[in-house]
């Protein structure tokens, strides 16, 4: 299991990071929460970016999801399709595991270029 270390950055010094990474040569991918409903640790427009290193700076959920996010941008850097994940806990697994209810997360996931 990949342990993500998480830190407030700003969306807009995240996205400085990734241009430097592009111009120091590294693959790079952008995470982008597009929508949530219910329950959800990260609102619309969260992000997180990826190198084929797996660093990674940002969030978009601030648990297990980012794994599974992380191997997703591994496999957009190398065929360079962008797509989109969706996770979910309906309100019968979220009570199941102590959380008052449910909630959904759709993720996009692009490899970013060079300009």
């Amino acid at each position: 299991m990949i342990e993500p270390q998480v830190r407030e950055t700003s969306a807009e010094d995240l996205l400085k990071t990734a241009a430097r990474w592009l111009d120091e040569g590294r693959q790079v991918a952008l995470a982008t929460v597009i929508k949530t409903w219910g329950s959800s640790p990260r609102q619309a427009g969260s992000i997180m970016i990826i190198d084929q290193n797996m660093t990674m700076l940002g969030s978009v959920s601030g648990g297990c999801i980012e794994g599974a996010v992380i191997q997703e941008a591994l496999e957009i850097m190398d065929h360079g399709k962008a797509g989109i994940l969706e996770f979910g806990v309906d309100d019968e697994q979220a009570w199941d595991v102590g959380l008052a209810c449910g909630g959904t997360i759709q993720v996009y996931v692009e490899r970013l270029e060079a300009a």
